[in-house]
């Protein structure tokens, strides 16, 4: 039977390590934890890292960096205003990456109940430890359900707007590239979550997810597959991102609300 990323139980196993670190990226994730511990000092609880850095899959020059922070108390705008300083500077010192992407949180707002299928999930299952004492012990284990596909990604129908604005508002290539790749990887990953709980398992891989979603939509399959190599390879063309708003982002939001529902609500902040 496949591994599928689920143990002998059918629970999520843990991906990422800090071991699978690619050697081009080591230094990265030093500076990173040495520069998260100095810009937080005692107001940080613990730091995790996640994407393809982790997973020992990122690509010299076009992964990015993706990191978690976790602070003792709710941050504020001079946490947010860190977290802004501590990204640029490990941006442009490192051409290792292309970005860094930071999630700041409270330590209480990652544990809570609302969380516990979304922000609780994405710590426990696809964050490495890389500071502090590891919050996931305090955090059930979770199996590739229905509940779990609405509270991770059953928000698209209301997110689309702000997608279509921000492209409106994009003029350069470079602007058109980065919302290239982070809606490609939006529209990839919900894809992928809404056939999850049937295909029984996870995977992080892109190109796989694409892949297992043709497998029930065979229809939209060369769509969902060329999102996946857009966000791999992203493209500074505004027709590719007006596809996604138009037609295929629509259609993922009605068929995600009608198979599993829509995603709990949360308060503004």
């Amino acid at each position: 039977m496949e591994h599928r990323g689920l143990d002998a139980y059918g629970y999520f196993e843990r991906e990422g390590a800090l071991g699978h670190v690619q050697a081009e990226f080591r230094g990265l994730v030093a500076a990173a934890r040495e520069r998260i511990a100095e810009a937080y000092g005692r107001r940080l609880h613990s730091a995790y890292l996640y994407g393809s850095v982790p997973r020992g899959t990122a690509r010299p020059g076009r992964s990015d960096l993706d990191l978690l922070i976790a602070l003792h108390h709710a941050p504020g705008e001079e946490d947010r205003d860190t977290t802004g300083a501590l990204a640029h500077g490990l941006d442009e010192e490192f051409p290792e990456i292309d970005g860094v992407g930071i999630l700041l949180y409270g330590k209480d707002r990652l544990l809570s109940e609302q969380e516990r299928y979304d922000l609780g999930w994405l710590l426990a299952c696809l964050c490495t430890p890389l500071l502090g004492a590891d919050l996931a012990e305090h955090l059930p284990r979770y199996r590739p359900d229905g509940l779990l596909a609405r509270e991770t990604n059953g928000d698209l129908a209301g997110l689309l707007p702000g997608v279509r604005e921000r492209i409106r508002e994009a003029t350069t290539p470079e602007e058109y590239r980065k919302l290239c790749r982070g809606v490609s990887r939006h529209l990839v990953r919900t894809g992928f979550t809404l056939v999850m709980p049937r295909w029984g398992g996870w995977t992080s891989d892109l190109t796989e997810s694409a892949e297992v979603f043709a497998q029930y939509y065979p229809e939209r399959a060369d769509q969902m597959r060329a999102a996946a190599a857009a966000a791999l390879d992203p493209v500074a063309d505004p027709a590719v991102l007006r596809a996604y708003v138009e037609d295929l982002g629509p259609w993922l939001a009605d068929e995600y609300a009608a198979r599993h529902g829509t995603k709990t609500p949360r308060p503004a902040g």
